[in-house]
Parts: structure tokens; C-alpha cells; sequence
């Protein structure tokens, strides 16, 4: 079995159609959240994902706030222009769509969420402490996450230590996993580890291994709905260097 693991991506209609031509063949996915925001095509990414098979799709930050649903003030000014820009555009089916989904889920093995098990919606997994204390959030082997846009496996902390083992996979590798793990596969629409192509994983749950991959795809033409759009330059500008 091949399961599609992708996050974060963030309205970009050209990297989520170069990460499904690239996968190949897959048996269900696995979306960790943000499906909306800073890119021009969120109806379109919506339309896309809802449709792929065996599909388990979670809410990120992103499509809360397009909801309404959490305090915009927490982001800043041009976060929240995107989010202002993307909740006039949202139709109503796809509001609706974005409305049924949840933050966090429990999978046969493995708890998928958007930002943290410990806080589904806003916490960021960026460090070795931080992951540590998340463990104890979560029971089953494996944890998938998002949020951060960055391509990275924690590993439970031994019983000497308090901080978690830290892994960042190498692109087009796959890696044998071991139990207890927080993997986070990286975002499609709008990766920030300075490499722009975007990210997405292929997760084997019998063998337990985990193919992580990157493929390029045509960002001019992404920047160049965003501006025609009027998104903020910023969000356009990171793109093409993917911080």
C-alpha cells in the first residue's frame, strides 16, 4: 500500500499538479492542513483535492481563518491581506468543504495533524524541545504533521535525554522509520527550507518506510496569478527562492 502524504499547499494549483503527475500511482491520501492561503487558486485546489482517492484531509490555520473561524490578528499584515483576498474568492461549496474538516485525526496506526498533536491548529514543530514535549500528546507509533513547511523526522527522546532526535531526509531518498516518530513531509504550495520545488512524501505503512520526494514546477506562472490577483509581493517574491 502507498499512501500520499502532502501539506501545505497553500492555494498553488501548479506545485499540487506537479506533485500528483510525479507520485505516480497511490492507494489514498493523507492532507495535513492549508489548503488555502497566500496562493491564487484555492476553488481550484479545493475542486482537486476533494476529489483523490481515499482521501483523509485535515484544516490547517489557513483554512480556519478563511472560515472565520480563529483571530486573524495573530497573523501579520500580509498573512492576513491573504487571508482577507482568499475569503472573498472562497465559493460557497468550497467553504463548505473547508467546514467539515477536522485538525487532528487518528488513522489504523498513525495521528495525523495540522500544526502539533498537543495544539492541532497553531503549534509549530520547529524544534528539538518543542517535538520532544509533544509525545506525550499522541499514543499511536507515528505522527504526521505540517504548518512549519519544512521536510523533517523527530524521534522520541531516550530515557537519558529530553530532547528529540532530529532527521532531515534528503531529498528523492526513502528512509525505514521507527517507531515513535513525528514526520512532517514538508509543504507542496510554498516550502521554506530554501529550496523552492515542492515537497510531499510516499508513505509505505506495511514496511514503514517513507519516500520523500521534490519536483519543480512552473512558479513564474503561480507569481504571476498573485499578481494579477494583487497578493502581497512578498508571498510572491519567496517563492521562487522558497523561504
Amino acid at each position: 500500500m502507498k499512501i500520499l502524504v502532502i501539506s501545505d499547499i497553500h492555494a498553488n494549483l501548479s506545485a499540487l499538479d506537479a506533485v500528483l503527475s510525479d507520485a505516480g500511482s497511490f492507494d489514498a491520501v493523507w492532507f495535513l492542513g492549508d489548503l488555502v492561503g497566500y496562493g491564487p487558486d484555492p476553488n481550484e485546489c479545493i475542486a482537486l483535492v476533494r476529489e483523490l482517492p481515499n482521501l483523509v484531509c485535515l484544516k490547517g490555520n489557513h483554512d480556519a481563518a478563511a472560515l472565520d473561524e480563529i483571530d486573524i490578528d495573530a497573523f501579520n499584515s500580509e498573512a492576513r491581506e491573504s487571508v482577507l483576498w482568499t475569503r472573498l474568492s472562497l465559493t460557497e461549496d468550497s467553504l463548505d468543504f473547508l467546514k467539515q474538516q477536522e485538525a487532528k485525526r487518528v488513522i489504523a496506526n498513525v495521528t495525523l495533524a495540522h500544526g502539533s498533536p498537543r495544539s492541532p491548529i497553531w503549534e509549530y514543530l520547529l524544534d528539538t524541545d518543542t517535538a520532544a514535549a509533544n509525545f506525550e500528546h499522541f499514543e499511536t507509533p507515528f505522527c504526521f504533521v505540517g504548518h512549519t513547511h519544512v521536510p523533517v523526522v523527530f524521534e522520541e527522546p531516550g530515557e537519558l535525554s529530553f530532547t528529540a532526535g532530529l532527521m532531515i531526509p534528503a531529498p528523492n531518498t526513502t528512509i525505514q522509520l521507527r517507531p515513535r516518530s513525528i514526520i512532517n513531509p514538508g509543504s507542496v504550495g510554498q516550502p521554506r527550507d530554501r529550496d523552492p520545488r515542492a515537497a510531499y512524501a510516499l508513505f509505505d505503512p506495511e514496511a514503514l518506510t517513507l519516500e520523500y520526494r521534490r519536483v519543480a514546477y512552473d512558479i513564474a506562472s503561480v507569481q504571476e496569478r498573485m499578481r494579477a490577483a494583487q497578493l502581497p509581493r512578498r508571498h510572491i517574491q519567496r517563492l521562487a527562492a522558497g523561504w
